[in-house]
């Protein structure tokens, strides 16, 4: 089958800082680096590292042919991505010294989709497909729409969390993902999930759950030293698409998307630090 994504492309700038910066304190940063980010770029990347075939579905700016070089070589299909003439979505992240980010994020590009360009991707899609969605573009509930009724299995990634916007694409999706922040944003808003639909909640160093009617798993955390968390949900979010895509069962998806994201935690930056397929069933097997 194939994964869809409609997601952001980003130019994630980072500093790594011995510690995150106060309110109105300026901080000297050890290194600075340009990278492949954002949770759509993540998304799709991270589930063509895992085996899957990955159509992505976004937009770059006048500054992203880069970007767009990097998200074809994680082996992704960026044929339905156009560029607009101003800005691509930019993110500064500062990581400080035990691996815990800050960041703040520009929407550029990514807030000016096109849907004639997701129907025309969405053309191409079958039953039992997958759309994987975010909170970093515009059209998702149109798209998430558009996706369900032709068939496909729809999952979100409720963030940046706002819970207006979950009340609208939720209806349509099977799989919400959520980390724990948001999850309680969730409960607090009395949003009530559309019968039959997953969810999973990542808890960090603790592991993930998922909870589907009377289905309820915990997937402990692996022992890793982290350096960069920076990417560490949108790594799980694509591998365990790409395991349920692949005909894995809940219980084993969700262990090799825990074990890819403990390894990229290991790693600096997002997009790079997506490990490959193989290398989570060698980390696995120890």
């Amino acid at each position: 089958m194939t994964i869809y994504c409609l997601g952001s492309i980003n130019v994630d700038v980072t500093y790594k800082v011995a510690r995150l910066p106060l309110p109105g304190e300026t901080i000297v940063a050890e290194t600075v680096g340009r990278g492949l980010g954002g949770k759509g770029a993540n998304q799709s990347a991270a589930a063509a590292r895992a085996g899957a075939k990955v159509v992505h579905i976004g937009r770059i700016g006048a500054d992203g042919d880069w970007c767009l070089a990097e998200l074809t070589g994680f082996g992704v299909d960026c044929s339905h991505v156009s560029q607009a003439e101003g800005p691509s979505g930019h993110a500064i992240i500062h990581v400080d010294a035990a691996g815990e980010n800050m960041i703040t994020v520009f929407a550029g590009a990514n807030a000016e989709q096109d849907m004639g360009r997701i129907d025309a991707a969405l053309a191409e899609a079958v039953p039992g497909d997958w759309l994987v969605l975010q909170n970093e573009t515009s059209h998702q509930e149109t798209a998430a729409r558009l996706a369900h009724g032709k068939g496909l299995r729809v999952a979100y990634s409720a963030a940046p969390f706002d819970a207006e916007a979950l009340r609208h694409v939720l209806p349509y999706v099977s799989l919400l993902l959520l980390n724990e922040g948001e999850f309680a944003a969730l409960g607090a808003a009395h949003i009530a999930l559309p019968e039959g639909c997953a969810i999973v909640v990542t808890q960090g160093a603790a592991g993930s759950m998922w909870r589907q009617g009377d289905v309820s798993l915990d997937q402990p955390g692996f022992a890793v030293d982290a350096v960069d968390s920076t990417g560490a949900g949108d790594c799980f979010a694509g591998y365990l698409v790409a395991g349920l895509d692949a005909g894995a069962s809940p219980e084993a998806a969700l262990q090799r998307a825990t074990a890819a994201a403990a390894i990229s935690v290991t790693r600096p930056g997002a997009a790079n630090a997506l490990p490959a397929r193989d290398e989570v069933t060698r980390f696995l097997s120890r």
